[in-house]
């Protein structure tokens, strides 16, 4: 009888993701933190909130403060999912 084995090979389970995905996925992240606060603020049950509301008011209020694309890359590069930027002098 064949037996069943694993697809993913062990250096595909050491998988990190990079680049500008990873700054996108910190800025989303950080908009629909910002926006359940928000909520939280006004009294609002976040459980109670459809999530595709929360990522509506969360994409809106990433279109308004693109500093947080700034902030995401920092905190990518304290994560160690991005390397630093060498300067050239």
């Amino acid at each position: 009888m064949p037996r069943a084995f694993n697809s993913l090979s062990s250096r595909n389970k050491s998988f990190k993701p990079v680049g500008t995905h990873t700054i996108a996925i910190l800025a989303r992240l950080a908009a629909k933190n910002a926006v359940k606060d928000q909520l939280r603020a006004d009294g609002v049950r976040v459980s109670l909130v459809p999530p595709r509301e929360i990522t509506e008011k969360a994409r809106a209020y990433l279109d308004a403060n693109p500093r947080l694309y700034d902030e995401a890359l920092e905190r990518a590069k304290q994560m160690g999912m991005i390397a630093p930027a060498v300067q050239n002098s």
